[in-house]
Parts: structure tokens; sequence; C-alpha cells
């Protein structure tokens, strides 16, 4: 089994997803007391938050860099950025590095290729679901299509992320309104939807919508145990 490098802490709600799926997942494959190989860096969200508010990537792709830097000299043989919106700088990271850093975006495009399907709703920040660091690696290399949703449903989904879920807040009245979102991409003809933020895994449950989800920290974590257990 290789070593999982791991970016956390954005945020830590979903850094424990991803540890526990990461773990289960090595359980699964090897049986009895088995883990995962995993080293972490968790990094504090506030300061990436501000950056991002002010626009700043380039100042995020040096901390992240710094952060799966560190990863790598304690002997991890791969790299996750346990966010989406944070692959906006995943090629200043992988620049930085020698080892490989496991874009989320392929991860996505082989759930969608066992699912059969070519058109995808896509829910995350307003930076995931407006700039293209996801959707045209998704177009260009795989060949798939991607809506989402209105000027004002990204704003609701937007503001759950940053006001809700990044405070460990999951409300009914928020599931709600992102069923019907899904409703509305699935009329515009998604045939599945991508929870491009993790948390979004934590609020909404499969039967919430009759519609395919594509949870990236699980899409993720499946690609990096691959590779983990790869010959």
């Amino acid at each position: 089994m290789k070593k999982i490098g791991l970016l956390g802490g954005m945020s830590w709600e979903t850094t424990i997803t991803y540890y526990r799926l990461l773990n289960e997942g090595a359980r699964n494959r090897l049986g009895g007391f088995h883990s995962c190989k995993i080293l972490m860096d968790s990094v504090d969200f506030a300061e990436l938050r501000e950056l991002v508010s002010k626009g700043d990537w380039a100042s995020v792709g040096t901390k992240l860099a710094q952060a799966g830097l560190n990863t790598e000299a304690g002997g991890a043989d791969m790299l996750l950025i346990g966010a989406n919106t944070m692959h906006h700088v995943a090629n200043t990271v992988q620049g930085a590095l020698e080892i490989p850093v496991l874009h989320i975006a392929d991860a996505i495009a082989i759930k969608a290729t066992e699912l059969n399907v070519h058109k995808l709703g896509l829910l995350g920040t307003a930076f995931t679901m407006e700039q293209d660091f996801i959707t045209r690696p998704l177009a260009d290399k795989y060949g798939l299509e991607v809506i989402v949703p209105d000027k004002e449903a990204r704003g609701v989904i937007h503001d759950s992320i940053f006001n809700e879920f990044s405070n460990g807040k999951f409300l009914d009245s928020t599931r709600e309104k992102y069923i019907s979102i899904i409703h509305e991409l699935k009329n515009n003809g998604a045939e599945a939807i991508i929870l491009g933020r993790p948390e979004i895994g934590l609020l909404m449950k499969n039967t919430d919508c009759k519609i395919p989800f594509i949870d990236t920290v699980q899409a993720h974590v499946d690609m990096a145990l691959d590779t983990a257990f790869a010959e």
C-alpha cells in the first residue's frame, strides 16, 4: 500500500470524511485491522478564505504547495487536495512537487463513466460553478457536458457553503432549497449531479432526489485507493 498525502482543513468537517472513507476503504480491501497510510497537512481555512476573498489565488497556491511539499518530504507517494475549490491552484501545487496530485476532475470522470452519463449538473462554491478548473478538464479530456444552476441558485449554494457548512451547520431548510435546485438541473437535462463541495455530501442523501449523485469526496477517495493499491 502506497502512502496517501492529504491536504486538509478546507473545511475540517470535510477532512474527517476523507479520513474516514480512506480508512474504511483500506479496511474493506485488506480486511482485519488494516487502515490507510495517510500523511496529512491540515491548513488554517480562515487564512485561505481571506486570500480567496481578495482574489489572491497566487498566495493560496503558494500555501498549498508548501503544505504539499510537507507531505512529500514525509514520504507521501501521491497527494489529494481535500477541497474542490482549491483545485483552482492544482497546477501550481503539482508544479512544486515530484509526486502526482490526483485531480478531482479525473475522479469525477471515472464515476461518470461507471454511471454511463454524459451531462452533469454541478453544485459547489461560486468559484467552482463559474470558473473552469473542473469543467474544462471534464469537457476537454472526457467530452462531458456540465451545466450549473442559475445565478440566484448559485448564490444560495455559495452562501450556504461559507456561512453554514463551514460552521458545521446542516439545516433541513437548506436541504429543501438544494432539492429544488437539483430538480431544475434535472429538468434541464442533467443525468447526474456532481456534489462539488464535499460538505454537500454531508447535507444531501441519494434518497433526496431521483437522480444519481457523484460525491466528489467518495470519487476522490476511490481514485486514491486504486492508485495506492495498484501494482
